[in-house]
């Protein structure tokens, strides 16, 4: 109850990205930067009228399991922590792109969901080709500290 508060504040009062990048976890590396979230979100209202999204823990990991490839977005502001801690090693066994953004508030918003999303996997589509591109490009520039 007191995280669903948080939430709604955060939303409501509008947040600067500086101060959402505050609220953070210590592990959320690589985290979007402010352009690069902008064209993540217009990625995902895109996908999602497609229906090329897969959203939530468990619909992720059963994905990345088969194979499917894509991008995985994680939002950074999750607790506990061990909700999303092992996704960017499944994301490194399969070769998939992933990135941490501020705020699940803001991702759950992306996709046209009043709930907060904590993790989405943007699949590749036709009518968004040219913003899927942009931002796997933007996502493997970003500095990884883990190679």
């Amino acid at each position: 109850r007191i995280v669903r508060e948080a939430v709604v504040s955060t939303q409501s009062t509008g947040m600067s990205y500086e101060s959402k990048c505050a609220l953070t976890v210590p592990i959320a590396k690589p985290l979007a930067t402010r352009k690069l979230s902008k064209k993540l979100y217009k990625c995902c209202k895109l996908a999602i009228k497609t229906k090329s999204v897969r959203r939530g823990t468990k619909e992720v990991a059963k994905a990345l399991r088969k194979g499917e490839k894509g991008f995985v977005i994680i939002a950074g502001d999750i607790s506990p922590i061990d909700v999303v801690s092992h996704f960017p090693v499944l994301c490194e066994e399969s070769k998939v792109p992933y990135v941490y953004v501020p705020a699940r508030s803001d991702l759950g918003a992306a996709i046209g969901s009043n709930t907060p999303c904590s993790i989405l996997l943007i699949q590749k589509g036709e009518e968004y080709k040219d913003k899927y591109k942009e931002c796997v490009k933007g996502i493997k520039e970003l500095p990884n500290i883990y190679c």
